[in-house]
């Protein structure tokens, strides 16, 4: 995708900003190349923006290291490169270490994560595999997430951010100006185009 123009013409960010400010859009997330694209649908920008601000920070129940995880295994597996660039720098700043988070690329190797971790991104596969959290999977995350708002937005979170893969893919969504791709190394994922 690297190189690739976007497919809908990005807005100038003041624009994006001032129709992000009148849908709901989070000032830090209006200014992003990928609002500056939706902008041009501002109702579905605002709904969104709605979800991916309440699963990122207002009313989330998932541990922020386990959604992480969740949002990078997505972005590995599915090469969607603006996905993983943009959470690297988030993934570090909650607390996962660049080992953790590196660690996505080939779970069933690593030796830093926990059994937490390696569930849910062991439920992330079998969605990415099948179109759903197989038994075994959904067994070993309830061991670990004692809640039902937990569990459901274990779900809503590997369903948004795969949707949201595919969209940023479709889309061309191309990364900020100055912003590497694949951090931290620049080695992309082998489904990258």
């Amino acid at each position: 995708m690297a190189g690739t123009e976007p497919r809908i013409p990005m807005l100038p960010e003041d624009e994006a900003r001032a129709i992000g400010k009148e849908v709901g859009v989070p000032s830090t997330m209006a200014g992003l190349n990928v609002f500056r694209i939706m902008s041009q649908h501002p109702t579905l920008a605002g709904v969104v923006a709605k979800q991916l601000a309440m699963l990122l920070y207002r009313g989330n129940k998932l541990d922020e290291r386990l959604r992480e995880l969740i949002i990078m295994r997505i972005g590995w597996r599915t090469g969607a490169m603006y996905e993983w660039t943009q959470h690297w720098p988030v993934s570090l700043r909650i607390g996962l270490t660049e080992e953790e988070t590196l660690a996505v690329r080939d779970p069933a190797n690593a030796t830093c994560l926990g059994a937490a971790e390696l569930a849910v991104i062991a439920a992330t596969d079998d969605v990415l595999d099948n179109g759903a959290v197989g038994e075994a999977s959904w067994q070993a995350c309830a061991e670990h997430l004692a809640s039902n708002e937990e569990r459901l937005e274990l779900v809503a979170a590997i369903c948004n951010w795969n949707t949201f893969s595919i969209m940023l893919k479709s889309l061309n969504i191309p990364l900020e100006d100055g912003v590497a791709a694949w951090p931290p190394d620049g080695v992309p994922s082998p489904a990258a185009d």
